[in-house]
């Protein structure tokens, strides 16, 4: 029976050590493609098996749909990884867009997943053409669309766009894509005949996003070619004005890439200004907030008086505490709430 997911077996503590002991640098690529895959566990199989042999690791999604990954390769390995994807026809020349800060460690090892979708949207795929997409801008005739007054909507997830937007953006609420693209189609009523501009990290939420509402009577529908990634490190070598204020949501242990100098968020505890991000050290908790240096040290990395409570009581404890728990979505990683309340402040 194939299993719907291929991993390296190595715990985090374990895998954290070997990288540890790694003595060259890692170089962080993301890439996608929507492209029919007949046999998606075949594929997952075989890649897991090549990519393993160039020490890749990172989080891949594939399914019918096509391919989206987050790699981190080891640097002499880039143009050999490289060759390795071109190998495969339908992802020959798929464009990567490398990450920033890849120094810092981004992944601990290698995860391919089969999934229903490489973004999940909630919607059949008959619903609507999917390659009927939004005009995709470089970074100079997006920085001119944003100059005129075109409506620019982040289709990222709230705790995503909170430390770091383009300037004037819209930027739904929301948790998952799946509930954002109904929130933007409600959020932009009355603009239908209006120029559209939609960004999110590397493209291929606004290439999905684009195609839904030019489907939903959008005349004037555009995208960020590339994403925040691919934008960031166009401006930067051609020294084109950077209209994106603060950090970039990355989903792996880095958390965020610092795209300008601008902190833009404040501190989920005590309301000062501050844009790291982290995981309550609950580990019955987990959940995903903002927490200053100051916050960080007086509650321990914790979110709240409760979780420090759990946090300070002996291991054994807390792991029987998670082994007793219902429902571990009831320990939301993204969900938005209100910490200063939990402190009285």
């Amino acid at each position: 029976m194939v299993k719907d997911i291929t991993h390296n077996k190595l715990n985090r503590i374990s895998a954290n050590n070997v990288l540890s002991k790694e003595l060259f640098k890692r170089t962080v690529l993301s890439f996608y493609k929507y492209v029919e895959i007949k046999d998606v566990s075949k594929l997952r199989d075989f890649l897991f098996s090549e990519w393993s042999k160039l020490g890749v690791l990172g989080r891949i999604y594939v399914a019918k749909e096509g391919i989206n990954a987050q790699v981190s390769v080891p640097e002499h390995h880039v143009n050999e990884y490289r060759h390795a994807v071109d190998a495969i026809s339908m992802f020959k020349n798929i464009p990567f867009k490398q990450g920033f800060n890849s120094e810092k460690q981004s992944f601990y090892k290698l995860t391919i997943k089969v999934k229903d979708q490489i973004v999940a949207d909630g919607l059949k795929g008959e619903e609507f053409d999917l390659t009927n997409i939004g005009n995709k801008l470089g970074a100079a005739d997006w920085n001119k669309k944003m100059e005129k007054g075109a409506v620019v909507v982040d289709m990222r997830n709230h705790y995503e766009s909170e430390v770091g937007h383009f300037s004037g953006a819209v930027l739904p609420q929301s948790v998952t894509f799946r509930e954002e693209l109904p929130m933007v189609i409600d959020l932009l009523k009355g603009k239908e005949e209006e120029e559209i501009l939609l960004y999110c990290t590397g493209g291929i939420r606004c290439e999905k996003a684009s195609a839904y509402l030019k489907h939903k009577g959008f005349k004037s529908v555009n995208q960020l070619n590339g994403g925040i990634i691919n934008y960031t490190k166009t401006v930067r070598e051609n020294g084109l004005e950077n209209k994106f204020k603060g950090k970039n949501f990355v989903f792996d242990d880095r958390l965020g890439e610092r795209i300008s100098k601008d902190v833009v968020s404040n501190c989920h505890q005590c309301g000062s200004t501050s844009d790291h991000h982290t995981n309550c050290s609950n580990l019955n908790c987990n959940l995903l907030f903002i927490q200053c240096e100051n916050c960080a040290k007086n509650n321990q990395g914790c979110c709240s008086p409760e979780c420090i409570s759990v946090f300070n009581m002996p291991l054994a404890k807390q792991k029987n505490l998670r082994s007793n728990r219902k429902k571990k979505e009831i320990f939301h990683s993204h969900k938005k709430i209100d910490l200063s309340l939990k402190f009285n402040r």
